[in-house]
């Protein structure tokens, strides 16, 4: 999939609006076993909520950026302290998000 369109985008920060995080980013960033967590939650599920805790010193957004390349989806929104990621299931009758 290739970068989304606005209304994808938009589309997708609504249904991100009723999701709790699932992972929590704190004093040691990302480590391995994080990304790969969120690896098989973005598996599973499609679209992700990382929070970003106070004692991790990390820009958010950067840490959106690495997060997305390291488990190949893409950075739907980042507000605060939360983050939002997407990854398109790839086979069709998996998917679980349908884009506009």
């Amino acid at each position: 999939m290739n970068s989304m369109t606005t209304k994808q985008r938009a589309y997708l920060k609504g249904l991100a609006m009723t999701i709790d995080p699932i992972f929590r980013i704190g004093k040691d960033s990302i480590s391995p076993e994080l990304t790969e967590g969120v690896r098989q939650a973005l598996d599973a599920r499609e679209l992700v909520k990382v929070a970003v805790l106070q004692n991790c010193l990390d820009d958010p957004k950067e840490l959106a950026q690495v997060l997305a390349e390291r488990t190949k989806s893409q950075v739907v929104q980042v507000i605060g302290k939360k983050i939002v990621l997407y990854k398109e299931n790839p086979d069709e009758a998996k998917r679980k998000i349908t884009l506009p």
